[in-house]
């Protein structure tokens, strides 16, 4: 059994991360932590859980985690940074959650992120946690970089393309939505229920913090710095990410087939039959990315739509699968759940 840490379990992500591990047939769960609500039984808080987790929150400092065989960070960013190095020097395998170690560029991540970073070392070493591209370096990794949930969309729509080399690197487009619980489990005034229902906006139109790990991500696999514009959307969604992807072809290509191949063995991309239309209800609390590609009017504009559930593969299931990977465990274990409808 995989003795596992949480840190930060009272986040959406947490929570999500408590699902899916309490059912994981090859993990045992030795602690999750919260400053706020040590002594809380987890039950308490997420009645969901009654029954799964007989565990109460507990102070970071009492909670052990030097005797787990892997912590997940569930925090916000800069919280893992502090923490990860103790844990990797006691032996403790590391999956952040959130963006501390996902940006190679260490300038790039303080300019974005507004801090500065406590361990640079361990960013050169950190492997970026996407299974379809990194799992043969994630399979031997100490520390994971776990990709956030635009990201993951969006790259997971772009690869086959750029590792073709038949679109034009320098003018990608991503139009992304997402549901509110992106936003992350706090008391904010636009995700409030008034605020987001009903309603339908663009945000983070200037810059997004995402921005600068999708096309980090995107010029690995294409070999060349590429030139993307990025718009994310709150939606009047709980869960779901939708990612309208657009591309110029510089080379004509049978696109169908060339993602069907790319992803034939890989169990959570599933690519929909020629003119399939995802949607985000497809995919609701699953490991899934499921994808189609259109050739509109049979014109040189390759549009890809992408969806996944954010707090799942683009979150916590994602975490899980690459924790799998790095304990020698079957891929789907604990993650292979059929999407919930309606």
């Amino acid at each position: 059994m995989v003795k596992v840490g949480i840190v930060g379990g009272t986040g959406y992500t947490g929570v999500e991360l408590l699902r899916l591990l309490a059912a994981h047939p090859q993990v045992e769960l030795r602690a999750i932590t919260s400053r706020a609500d040590a002594g809380m039984p987890v039950s308490q808080m997420f009645p969901s859980l009654r029954g799964h987790v007989d565990l109460n929150f507990s102070h970071p400092d009492e909670a052990g985690l030097d005797k787990c065989d892997v912590v997940f960070f569930a925090t916000p960013n800069g919280i893992a940074m502090q923490q990860t190095r103790a844990l990797l020097d006691a032996g403790v395998k590391v999956i952040d959650l959130a963006a501390d170690f996902r940006i190679k560029d260490i300038p790039e991540w303080e300019k974005w992120y507004g801090m500065t970073h406590a361990c640079p070392d361990l960013v050169a070493e950190a492997i970026y946690g996407l299974p379809e591209v990194n799992r043969a370096q994630i399979k031997n990794a100490r520390l994971v970089a776990n990709p956030g949930c635009y990201p993951t969309a969006v790259q997971l729509g772009f690869i086959p393309l750029l590792e073709a080399g038949v679109i034009e690197e320098g003018s990608l487009i991503a139009d992304s939505k997402s549901g509110v619980s992106g936003a992350g489990r706090k008391a904010e005034v636009h995700s409030l229920f008034s605020e987001a229902s009903d309603n339908f906006k663009a945000y983070g139109v200037a810059g997004h913090r995402h921005l600068p790990e999708i096309k980090q991500g995107l010029a690995n696999v294409s070999g060349h710095p590429v030139g993307l514009t990025f718009v994310p959307h709150l939606t009047p969604l709980i869960r779901g990410i939708h990612a309208t992807l657009y591309g110029r072809l510089k080379k004509d290509v049978d696109l169908q087939a060339l993602y069907e191949q790319r992803y034939a063995k890989e169990a959570f991309v599933d690519v929909l039959p020629a003119g399939g239309m995802p949607e985000t209800r497809s995919v609701r609390g699953s490991n899934i990315c499921r994808i189609a590609v259109h050739r509109p009017q049979g014109g040189d504009t390759v549009v890809v739509l992408s969806v996944i559930d954010n707090l799942v593969k683009g979150a916590a299931g994602q975490a899980v699968q690459n924790m799998n990977i790095m304990f020698g465990l079957p891929e789907a274990a604990g993650i292979g759940m059929i999407p919930l409808l309606p």
